[in-house]
């Protein structure tokens, strides 16, 4: 027997009657405690394991921001077919809600946190990697060594407190050689226009305090053992993936290579507003995720939905996430 539409409704409601009727104290009872039940308005800690080869990655949903969306988020596309695309996905289109996801990898000598969050310096809705850590099992002086992969204030604010201390106080920072080059020249700062003033301001108030303790390294570099700084530049001039290896097993972060994948994936050649260079980002984009696709390669977004990982499919001009499934082993 198949049913309809109008079959489920009818079924629907009959169950709903039944229970509201009185079909005993059981029904009753369940209508009680759920009306009693308060709301939680919020959601629990959220952070996702899995392994690559030995090495324990944790994803820490670090939270939520979200914008209007008009004309300008999409530099070289229409609204319109913007729209169109987040309908597809059931995503709103007329709001950008903008996930944000940090890792810690476990190499079972370090404890390795790949970009920090906002910590105490973001809004209500994000600032959640310390909360997420410590449900995780892990505190702040744990941490060995944060990686930034670039100097937005999304991904390096978390690393100090708005007190101006350092919220993991054991940990050794260190950045891309051509990131800091760029970020760190005060002759830059001093003539950057006045909407890059603040950028420039967050980076140092940063990192300048302590910059003599901050190693640089270069593309190519193991900078931990088992993880290599690649070039991922264009979104910033410096903008760098790391490659986390072990045991024949790669998963490859690429940071902000895209925003939103169900947008930048699906159309690598879109240039999204805050990419500093769009035709070197767009370059980037593909050959990234062209290698991700061809060799099968596991992948972590910072700005995909929680928990940001999974594999990337050819999917006619562009690509596709397929998420990571969810596994209760490690």
């Amino acid at each position: 027997m198949s049913l309809n539409r109008r079959d489920l409704f009818q079924r629907s409601a009959l169950v709903g009657a039944t229970l509201v009727g009185g079909a005993g104290p059981l029904a009753l009872s369940m209508g009680r405690a759920q009306a009693a039940a308060p709301l939680a308005g919020v959601q629990a800690p959220a952070f996702f394991r899995f392994k690559i080869g030995a090495f324990e990655v944790t994803a820490l949903h670090e939270g939520t921001a979200s914008r209007p969306l008009d004309a300008s988020f999409v530099r070289n596309a229409e609204l319109k077919d913007v729209q169109a695309v987040l309908a597809e996905n059931f995503l709103p289109t007329d709001t950008i809600n903008i996930s944000f996801t940090t890792l810690v990898v476990n190499t079972g000598s370090k404890l390795v946190l790949i970009d920090t969050g906002f910590a105490d310096n973001g809004g209500p809705t994000n600032g959640r990697t310390l909360s997420q850590l410590k449900a995780a099992g892990i505190e702040p002086g744990q941490i060995d060594t944060i990686l930034l992969s670039h100097f937005h204030g999304d991904h390096l604010q978390g690393a100090r407190a708005k007190d101006g201390k350092l919220v993991y106080p054991n940990a050794e920072i260190m950045a891309p050689e051509a990131e800091w080059a760029f970020w760190m020249d005060d002759a830059r700062m001093a003539a950057a226009p006045d909407a890059m003033k603040g950028a420039f301001a967050g980076v140092h108030r940063v990192l300048k305090p302590n910059a003599a303790d901050v190693k640089r390294f270069k593309w190519g570099q193991e900078v931990v053992t088992g993880i290599t700084a690649v070039d991922a530049s264009g979104h910033t001039p410096g903008h760098t993936a790391f490659a986390i290896s072990n045991g024949g097993k790669t998963l490859l972060y690429v940071a902000d290579i895209t925003n939103n994948p169900a947008l930048f994936a699906r159309n690598p050649e879109w240039r999204v507003m805050f990419d500093m260079d769009g035709e070197k980002a767009v370059q980037t984009r593909k050959k990234i995720l062209d290698m991700a696709a061809t060799d099968k390669i596991q992948i972590s977004f910072y700005h995909a939905n929680f928990p940001s990982t999974g594999f990337i499919a050819k999917e006619g001009a562009g690509y596709r996430l397929i998420p990571a499934s969810w596994n209760s082993t490690i």
